[in-house]
């Protein structure tokens, strides 16, 4: 890998990749419709404030798969953790209405999956962009990209 791809910080240079996934709170099949085309750019600005970006992300109906950059000031499960939390007041903010369908505090299931993505980020990008095949033979009907 060549000097010239990795990002600098004050003092160091850097080259950090992460793919993680995380589900919705049951597993429930909740990432449609309006729901997924509010959460892409979301993702993305959460992303932003902590100096990360979103290389490759998928949504299927019941979990999220993203490509992420992730500069070493901040640690996975901050990042994280932070992107769960805004990204579930934002939904029971513009989906919940009075109803209560959403409850913010309960739209993530606990935890997540990460694996540092390396010198293999070809594979991880192809493997993350496949997932849109699985969404089709589910019969989703929007794209889940983001």
């Amino acid at each position: 890998m060549a000097t010239s791809s990795y990002e600098s910080l004050s003092h160091s240079k850097w080259d950090c990749k992460y793919h993680v996934v995380f589900v919705p709170k049951y597993r429930k099949k909740v990432l449609y419709g309006q729901i997924r085309k509010f959460l892409g750019p979301l993702f993305h600005d959460l992303a932003s404030h902590r100096s990360c970006k979103i290389l490759e992300g998928h949504m299927v109906q019941d979990h999220v798969h993203m490509l992420i950059t992730i500069p070493p000031k901040y640690s996975v499960a901050e990042v994280v953790g932070y992107m769960k939390g805004k990204s579930a007041i934002a939904v029971a903010r513009q989906f919940g209405g009075r109803k209560r369908n959403f409850n913010g505090e309960r739209f993530w299931a606990r935890g997540y999956a990460v694996s540092i993505v390396g010198f293999e980020e070809t594979k991880i990008r192809e493997y993350i962009q496949n997932q849109e095949q699985l969404d089709r033979t589910s019969g989703a009907d929007e794209n889940g990209n983001f």
